[in-house]
């Protein structure tokens, strides 16, 4: 089997090879044949519940499992004209829900206007943040924005311990985002009757799967609560994907054959019909169409039989579209199942 994930300077060679890693090796079965084997049908959509936009790799973090491979050195970035596209679907649909993530979503120049327009619309809006941004020069007047348009806030943070926080995410990165969770806490984030959501995202250190979501929220509410003061709405649990960086690392440490298997292994036939994708569009920064956001980042687009582009949304075709997969998916069923919205078996 493949030992080593070589970098490529295309982004699109990239995702192909990392395609090849994932669906190369002797013995073990495909996605669809565990589906099977559990008298299971291939994965269909029924509806589209979420609009989730990645608005770019630009970042100001460069974390250690990050699944889009963002940092502050990446280019990629949705434009405006993209943005308007996205807008207008959510005009012309019912879709209840839009998404922003990145990278760090708030660097794209068109983040407050997609906000704005959203919320003008009666949809509800979604922060995927990585806290630290919001006290980055020029984002510093975030938080105010986000609670006066009612942003519910999904947070990263990695753990409620400070030295397994930055060792993923890197030094000085727990006390930061600690200090952002305080200062969201003041405007009424996280506080019971208030309306302003802030929900905290957990994903492991390394290869274990997530401990079970309602015990490791528990144990966050109290730790926060007793070392900094700090309340939240929520907590989602989300199992490390084996693409982009995290792939990287399990190649380079001898552990990815451990890894899919434990994933495989796990796979939990309850777990499937609440994955995201099946009530979740992804849009990348060019408008292209995907079924969730880990199908964007390995260049794995809806199947050609619907509209693959925003600007050729096609709502009745896109909510019953099949769905594409691949071995990554067993890290949305393994255990109790992950997913934007955390786990998907309680």
């Amino acid at each position: 089997m493949v030992l080593t994930l070589l970098r490529q300077s295309s982004p699109l060679a990239d995702a192909q090879h990392q395609r090849e890693i994932l669906e190369s090796g002797d013995g073990w079965p495909s996605f669809t044949e565990v589906l099977q084997n559990h008298g299971q049908n291939e994965l269909t959509a029924c509806g589209i519940d979420v609009l989730q936009l990645n608005l770019g790799k630009l970042c100001n973090q460069t974390c250690h499992h990050c699944h889009v491979d963002a940092g502050p050195d990446r280019r990629e970035i949705m434009t405006q004209q993209t943005a308007e596209q996205c807008v207008n679907v959510l005009r012309n649909s019912a879709i209840p829900t839009l998404d922003l993530t990145g990278g760090a979503p708030e660097m794209n120049p068109s983040f407050r206007w997609l906000v704005e327009q959203a919320r003008s619309l009666g949809r509800h809006v979604i922060d995927r943040c990585n806290l630290t941004i919001l006290q980055a020069p020029g984002y510093t007047d975030l938080p105010e924005f986000l609670a006066k348009n009612a942003v519910e806030v999904v947070a990263s943070l990695p753990c409620y311990l400070e030295a397994n926080t930055d060792r993923q995410r890197g030094d000085g990165v727990y006390q930061r985002s600690i200090a952002v969770l305080q200062r969201l806490n003041a405007l009424g984030y996280g506080k019971a009757g208030t309306g302003l959501l802030l929900t905290l995202v957990f994903n492991p250190g390394g290869t274990s799967l997530p401990p079970r979501q309602a015990d490791l929220e528990a144990d966050y509410r109290r730790e926060l609560k007793a070392r900094h003061g700090i309340e939240f709405s929520r907590l989602f649990v989300i199992t490390n994907m084996p693409i982009s960086r995290f792939l990287d690392d399990l190649l380079q440490t001898g552990r990815y054959e451990a890894y899919l298997q434990k994933l495989i292994d796990g796979f939990n036939p309850q777990a499937v019909d609440e994955v995201m994708c099946r009530k979740t569009l992804s849009v990348d920064w060019t408008g292209r169409l995907f079924d969730c956001d880990f199908n964007q980042m390995l260049d794995l687009g809806v199947y050609s039989t619907v509209p693959r582009h925003i600007s050729e949304f096609d709502g009745p075709r896109l909510s019953k579209r099949q769905i594409v997969t691949g071995r990554h998916c067993f890290g949305c069923t393994a255990g109790a199942g992950s997913s934007c919205q955390g786990s998907t078996v309680s």
